[in-house]
């Protein structure tokens, strides 16, 4: 523990001076980084301040003012005090220390008695150095602490109890925007530590910024009655570790600050190890999955080995599974790879509290690609149902909402032949994002039907000059308000009594609109054929313009 001026003068080779505080009485809690004796009037260029300095006054003698100035020099290099020997037949020179004294600002005090003042700095050096390895013990054992922790992967909540034990006192961990992330309330009862906490922290946030506070990385400074580290590297920030309330003493909040910051940096250490081990483990099942789509698969064996050990439990069937992101606004590099990572970070959430597991991984830009092992193939539907429902579920919830449809292939008993299949899926998926999906969670081949069909074929130019021809007439001018009648009136079986209804118009209004339509096609709407190849022409324009747009 540091020793403080208070100390000093309670130990017995002091007291056995009859020590006399003569000034300064309120700032003997002043810390004593160590002890010098000496007789010099000048002692400004020997100090490094923080020293308690004996003397018996010969440097000043019976002057008042030599020994005023005598104590401004200690003043003003920094000591934490001075103990000056006067015995009574120094009478003088006590009333000129009494005189400079009255003016002094630093803690200023008279032994009575005559004391060895080799004993006196052999006493006060042991115990500050015992209180430093005393330090330096305690700081080891903290450092043990947190690091035995950060090697055994400890979770948040456990580094944050841990932190809290060692304190005797509550401690909070927070995100960026002041929420809880965790919390150890120690003594206190939990609903007055987090009772209205994100204006308080808020609060201690502006103080410290408008104070004198070092940069990101800093160790735990206080602030408006906390103290507080950063979580996380640089500019890489994502949270603070606080402990609310400030201790007793400086030394004890010293102690404090060094046991936040460890934590702080465990903390940070398990964040890193997370997304480390995340990324590891998705680089690993890329790997296995992009193989297994290779020209030369492994053998089944190897496969099945190779995949157990990635955490893909052994079933009697394995169904492929593809997620296909909506773009969105636009197909931002960025912005995919940044969903398609949250994606993947959800998925293996949902696997993981549904009791399933699964290989994935991104299999192109804007897809997911998941080989799920089924328990058995009768329960094929309800496990889709229950992992999709509960994807969808949180994709919605999640800080950025994520907007995803899901394509299924046919399940296969050999993981090889599952991973094949995932074209398919993804062929699905893509499809069956054109499509309105209303409460279905996944779509099968069989949902898509003549829509994968064109899906497969939008890009040839024979079935892109087909579609042009079947609608020619209405893209030349007014393309938008007639293909958009023509669309309606498709989707409405050619049932113009219920096209009317859906569209609030009077069936006068809409024959005529129908009988313009049809003198620009070229064709009768009510002949079956002719709407068969319009609705043909209309799907492939759709599914070009929505890849175009992709």
């Amino acid at each position: 523990m540091m020793l403080t001026v208070a100390a000093v003068l309670d130990l017995d080779v002091v007291r056995a001076g009859a020590p006399e505080v003569l000034a300064g009485g309120e700032l003997l809690e002043r810390p004593v980084r160590w002890v010098h004796v000496a007789e010099l009037r000048n002692l400004a260029d020997l100090l490094e301040g923080g020293e308690l300095v004996l003397t018996t006054g010969l440097a000043f003698g019976d002057s008042a003012a030599d020994a005023a100035e005598y104590l401004a020099g200690l003043e003003a290099a920094g000591a934490a005090a001075v103990i000056v020997e006067l015995s009574g037949e120094r009478a003088a020179d006590a009333a000129a220390l009494a005189a400079a004294a009255a003016v002094a600002r630093l803690p200023v005090i008279r032994l009575h008695r005559q004391i060895r003042f080799v004993e006196v700095t052999e006493v006060v050096h042991r115990r500050i150095v015992a209180g430093q390895f005393e330090q330096v013990a305690r700081a080891r054992e903290v450092h043990e602490v947190f690091t035995m922790l950060s090697l055994q992967s400890a979770g948040v909540q456990e580094i944050v109890d841990r932190a809290s034990q060692l304190l005797a006192a509550p401690v909070v961990l927070e995100d960026g925007s002041h929420l809880v992330v965790a919390f150890a309330p120690g003594p206190v009862p939990p609903q007055d530590l987090l009772r209205d906490w994100q204006r308080r922290s808020r609060a201690v946030h502006r103080s410290d910024q408008g104070g004198d506070r070092a940069g990101g990385g800093s160790p735990a400074t206080p602030g408006a009655e906390w103290l507080q580290t950063p979580v996380g590297l640089g500019s890489q920030q994502w949270g603070r570790l606080v402990m609310p309330g400030l201790p007793d003493s400086v030394e004890a909040a010293a102690e404090a600050s060094m046991v936040l910051e460890r934590a702080g940096q465990a903390l940070s250490i398990n964040r890193l190890t997370e997304r480390d081990q995340a990324g590891l483990a998705q680089q690993a099942q890329a790997g296995l999955i992009h193989e297994l789509r290779s020209p030369r698969v492994p053998e089944e064996t190897e496969v099945q080995t190779r995949a157990q050990a990635l955490g893909l439990k052994p079933s009697p069937a394995y169904l492929p599974l593809v997620l296909h992101l909506d773009a969105g606004a636009g197909r931002d590099p960025m912005s995919m790879q940044r969903k398609e990572r949250a994606l993947l970070e959800l998925l293996d959430s949902v696997l993981s509290s549904t009791r399933n597991s699964a290989l994935a991984a991104a299999l192109q830009t804007g897809q997911v690609a998941v080989l799920l092992a089924l328990p058995a193939r009768l329960l094929e539907d309800s496990v889709l149902e229950r992992i999709c429902g509960v994807l969808a579920e949180r994709s919605a919830a999640a800080d950025e909402p994520l907007t995803w449809t899901a394509g299924a292939g046919r399940a296969r008993s050999a993981l090889s032949d599952a991973a094949a299949g995932l074209d398919e899926a993804a062929h699905v998926a893509q499809t069956a994002g054109t499509m309105s999906g209303g409460a279905r969670r996944y779509f099968r081949s069989t949902d898509v039907r003549l829509r994968g069909l064109l899906a497969l074929l939008r890009e040839d130019p024979r079935a892109a000059a087909f579609a042009d021809t079947e609608l020619r007439g209405i893209l030349e001018e007014g393309a938008g308000e007639d293909l958009a009648l023509l669309q309606r009136f498709l989707e409405c079986g050619g049932n113009k009594t219920e096209l009317a209804r859906r569209g609030y118009l009077s069936r006068p209004t809409l024959y005529s609109r129908l009988e313009r339509l049809e003198e620009r096609l070229g064709v009768s709407l009510d002949d079956p054929e002719s709407r068969t190849s319009l609705h043909v022409a209309v799907l492939l324009r759709q599914l070009r313009s929505l890849s175009a747009a992709g």
